[in-house]
Parts: C-alpha cells; sequence; structure tokens
C-alpha cells in the first residue's frame, strides 16, 4: 500500500506537466478555451500576443506553485510529520482536480488558473516529501532501491498523462479538463492509504522525541520484534544524540552552518542538475522527430507514448541496480551516456535531410537517451539528498533541492522554444554541456553512499569545499 501512495501521490506532478500536456497534446484545444471564455465573458478579443502571455501565466503558475510548495514541505513535516505533510499535498491535489473539473462548466480561466496553483503545490509538496519518507522507513540496504521508487512514479504518471492526453482517449474538446484532473481519484486513494500508513521512525525518534512510539512504528514496518532490531535502534540512538547537541534546523540554519555547506550544494546542484540534462526538452522535441522519421501524426504520437513505456522499463530496472552498484559510477555512467546521446541527436537533427536514415538516428538517440537518463541521472538526484543529511536538517536540505528542481524546470521551459529557435539543434549540446560539469563536479565532492550510514557520510563533508570525501587515505 505504501508504494501505490507513493505512485499516486508523483502521478499528479508528472500528469500536469506543462510540457506534456500544454506542448504535445492539448495546447490548441486550452488555448482555444481561453480565448472564447476571456472573448464571452469580458467582451476582449485577445491579440495573439496577448493569448501568448496569458498562457504563459497558467504555465507559470504551475511551477510557482511548486516551488512554494517546496518550500513550505520542510516546516510542514517537521510540524505535522512526514504522513500529515503528505495528506496536505493530497489534498491540495483534490483541490486542483475539482477546480480543473469546474473550468468549462464555470467557463473560468480564473480557475484554470487556480487550479494549477494547487496542484502546483502538491507537486511541490511531492517532489520534497516521498523520496525522504521513502528513505527515511527503508532497511540501509534498500534504501537506493527504494529511493528510486520515486522516478518510477514519475515515469508512470508521465505515461499515464501521455495515454490521457491522446485524441481517443480525453484529448478532444469537451473533455480536456477531465484530462487534467484525470490523477484525482490515485490522490484520493492515496490520502486514505496514507492514514494507515505508518509513521517515519526516524522523525518520531530523532525529531518528536517519542522513542516508544518510534519503536513501535519500525517493529510494524520490519514486521519483526523490537528486540531483533538493535542495529536500527543504534542508529536511531546516535542520530539523537547528534541532533540534541544542535540547535533545531530550518531552512536558514541550513543555509548559514558551513558543516552542511558541501552536501547542500550538491543537492541543489544534482536536482538543478537534473533538469539542464535537457530530458524535458527531448520529450518536448520527440513528437517532431517521430513525424520527421515518416511515423504520421499518430504514429508519432504512439512513439512518443513508447518513450514512455522505456522510461519506465529503465526505472523497474535501476531499483535492482541501486542496491547492487555503486552511487557515483551509477550516475556517471548514466550521464556519460546521456551526453553521447544529446550529440548524436544534435548532429542527426542538423543533418536530418542529408541522408534518409537521420530521421530514424534521431529516434535511436531519442529512445537511447531516455533509457540512459532512467538509469541514473533519473532517480539519484530525487534520493541522494536523504543519503547525505542527517534526520535533523534533511527536511530543509529536501526542500531547497526540490526548488532547485522546479527552477530548473521553469528555466528549460521558459528558455528552450526561444534558444531553439536561435540555434536550433544546437541547444542540445547546450544540455551535453551542462551534464559534463555536473559529472565532473560530483566526481570531485560526491561521496558514495551505499550501505553507509548518513552520520558517517556527513562526517567526511563537514569541511565544505575543502572536503575531499573520495581521497584515498594516507597509508
Amino acid at each position: 500500500m505504501f508504494v501505490i501512495d507513493q505512485y499516486a501521490s508523483i502521478f499528479r506532478r508528472a500528469q500536469c506537466h506543462p510540457k506534456l500536456y500544454c506542448r504535445m497534446f492539448g495546447l490548441q484545444l486550452m488555448q482555444t478555451f481561453c480565448n472564447d471564455s476571456i472573448r464571452e465573458r469580458y467582451n476582449v478579443q485577445l491579440s495573439g500576443y496577448e493569448l501568448q502571455i496569458l498562457w504563459s501565466a497558467i504555465v507559470s503558475v504551475f511551477l510557482i506553485g511548486g516551488v512554494s510548495g517546496s518550500l513550505i514541505a520542510s516546516w510542514l513535516s517537521d510540524r505535522f510529520g512526514r504522513k500529515g505533510a503528505l495528506s496536505v499535498g493530497n489534498l491540495c491535489g483534490i483541490a486542483g482536480a475539482i477546480l480543473f473539473i469546474l473550468v468549462r462548466v464555470m467557463n473560468s480561466v480564473e480557475l484554470f488558473l487556480i487550479g494549477r496553483v494547487f496542484v502546483g503545490l502538491s507537486g511541490g509538496l511531492a517532489t520534497a516529501l516521498l523520496p525522504m519518507y521513502m528513505t527515511e522507513i527503508a532497511p540501509l540496504k534498500l534504501r537506493g532501491a527504494v529511493g528510486v521508487l520515486c522516478q518510477l512514479g514519475i515515469t508512470s504518471g508521465v505515461l499515464m498523462g501521455q495515454i490521457a492526453g491522446l485524441e481517443t482517449v480525453l484529448g478532444t474538446t469537451e473533455s480536456w479538463h477531465i484530462m487534467l484532473a484525470f490523477f484525482s481519484p490515485l490522490c484520493l486513494l492515496a490520502l486514505l492509504l496514507t492514514i494507515t500508513l505508518p509513521e517515519s521512525p526516524k522523525y518520531l525518534y530523532v525529531t518528536k522525541g517519542e522513542q516508544g512510539k518510534a519503536l513501535k512504528e519500525l517493529s510494524r514496518l520490519r514486521n519483526m520484534d523490537v528486540m531483533l532490531l538493535q542495529n536500527e535502534i543504534t542508529g536511531l540512538q546516535h542520530e539523537l544524540t547528534m541532533r540534541s547537541a544542535s540547535v533545531t534546523w530550518n531552512i536558514r540554519r541550513v543555509l548559514r552552518d558551513p558543516a552542511v555547506r558541501l552536501p547542500l550544494f550538491l543537492v541543489c546542484l544534482m536536482q538543478f542538475g537534473q533538469q539542464l540534462s535537457g530530458i524535458n526538452a527531448v520529450f518536448y522535441y520527440s513528437n517532431t522527430i517521430f513525424l520527421g522519421a515518416g511515423l504520421g501524426i499518430t504514429g508519432a504520437q504512439y512513439a512518443t507514448l513508447g518513450t514512455g513505456v522505456a522510461n519506465i522499463g529503465m526505472a523497474v530496472i535501476s531499483v535492482p541496480i541501486m542496491s547492487l552498484f555503486s552511487r557515483r559510477k551509477v550516475l556517471f555512467l548514466s550521464c556519460y551516456l546521456c551526453v553521447g546521446c544529446l550529440i548524436v541527436l544534435c548532429i542527426s537533427i542538423a543533418l536530418i535531410h542529408a541522408a534518409s536514415f537521420m530521421p530514424w538516428l534521431c529516434t535511436v538517440a531519442v529512445l537511447a537517451y531516455v533509457i540512459f537518463y532512467g538509469i541514473g541521472l533519473g532517480p539519484i538526484p530525487f534520493f541522494i539528498g536523504s543519503e547525505l543529511f542527517d534526520v535533523g536538517p534533511r527536511p530543509a536540505a529536501m526542500s531547497l533541492g526540490s526548488v532547485f528542481n522546479w527552477g530548473g524546470n521553469f528555466l528549460v521551459g521558459m528558455m528552450f522554444p526561444s534558444m531553439q529557435a536561435v540555434i536550433g539543434p544546437y541547444i542540445f549540446l547546450v544540455f551535453a554541456g551542462s551534464t559534463l560539469i555536473l559529472v565532473q563536479v560530483n566526481r570531485i565532492y560526491l561521496p558514495e553512499t551505499r550501505d553507509r550510514s548518513t552520520t558517517d557520510i556527513a562526517a567526511v563533508m563537514t569541511q565544505g569545499f575543502k572536503s575531499r570525501p573520495n581521497a584515498t587515505p594516507a597509508a
């Protein structure tokens, strides 16, 4: 049941992703509605430029809601617990879905805007809270595998959104508003399941000081007697001792404390770098590429669905990969392979009319990129913060990382069309360069986190940028 709750919470973020709906399937339908609604209600005919401004606002408020949700996630998770904060996110998603349903009934662009804000809040909370909750309740050996479930939920949500947006499903004039609210049954189910889920034992033990309740929830999670969980209890006691020696953690303290400066930088860099790797731009471009390959409109749409299926497949495969292999090696391999695909994609698009096989090379490059992204660059940034921070600063750090993820999303969404119009396919070289920078910084500063306690990991990063957590100890 816990896995269903995670998937359902993340579906609403992916399913309302502006690039998937606004640019691939429902753009014309929703823009036409906005134009007609303003004309009928206010007797104002929008020019093309004014309509674009309105549409930019509708797209942007979702991202603003996401950033806001990320920022308040830290306070909510410490004030009401991980479960309580997740419930707030689900309620925001349900409220947004109700507003979407009412948009056409009330013929209201305002409800459209407000609904986007609520769903953005829901998505921002999910991005910050789910990886933290999942890795806190997971056993040490399964921590990475459980963290990957966030990426699996996102990819599943993307695929559901792509399917719902097909003209043969809900991508029509009469049902596009239902398409936007398509996630709401899952959101409601997640809310109900959250009630039955255990609270994070680490949160109860370390943050709230409710040791008895924490041990009860830990025993429930592991389905074992507390007496058989001495290693985990010892770890909780150690984290409690570390927290007792410091003041209460919040976003301001995390930003100012030099001891956590390096891990915070890495978390924000990886979240931001994930977006600057070009994944959303590749999805944006994929439909055009598939059309150029001669697949036709319907064929291109189903080929785009194929990228979603490939993304889910890699997310499933990455679950055992995270348990068996080094985080660093998986991340670096994923990044280098993605860089190669972006370079091939750039060249093949630039020379698309030079040879008959070029459109097919573009198609292969897109699918390969999606596959390689799903190995490490997709899942690792979402949960790495939970492995780099102790329980105290973790919520604030995860919130700030989520802000950078949404900020990168916003930056790519706003700048990609303009830059693509100026430099064409060479925009993919910019994404390749950003990914290479991400690799080189992490090669110096990112410690290996697999099968290591967060206390041990945090201890090797207390010197800020002077730290060399991967340096070989002198003999």
